[in-house]
């Protein structure tokens, strides 16, 4: 019986390593509205163990990623990027947090989104 386990066990995570992509593509909305929010979401995502790339688009908010599913999540990503003050669809930063970003990226302002539409 202990070996029918035992082989259960290691057939179960075997299978969970190998289901793992290290190379899992995804994308998420992330606010910002010029190339300082650029280079900071993108800083902030590849700082996060397990991301190998990060390009996130001015116009379209997108941030498309390439990342090891092993070391990272689109979770862990996304709580780094609202580190740096920037919100995505499913978690706002903190205000401190948004409180550190340069005045000319307050993407919360109406006023300020208003500049960076040209």
């Amino acid at each position: 019986m202990k070996k029918l386990v035992i082989v259960v066990l290691v057939a179960l995570v075997s299978a969970t390593t190998f289901a793992q992509n290290k190379n899992a593509k995804a994308s998420i909305e992330v606010d910002g509205v010029c190339m300082m929010c650029k280079k900071r979401i993108e800083k902030a995502s590849l700082n996060t163990k397990g991301v190998k790339s990060a390009i996130w688009n001015v116009e379209t908010h997108e941030l498309k990623l390439i990342f090891d599913e092993r070391k990272a999540s689109l979770e862990i990503i996304e709580k780094a990027v609202a580190a740096v003050g920037h919100d995505t669809k499913t978690l706002r930063a903190t205000n401190e947090a948004y409180a550190t970003v340069h005045p000319c990226c307050k993407y919360r302002e109406e006023a300020v989104r208003e500049e960076h539409k040209d």
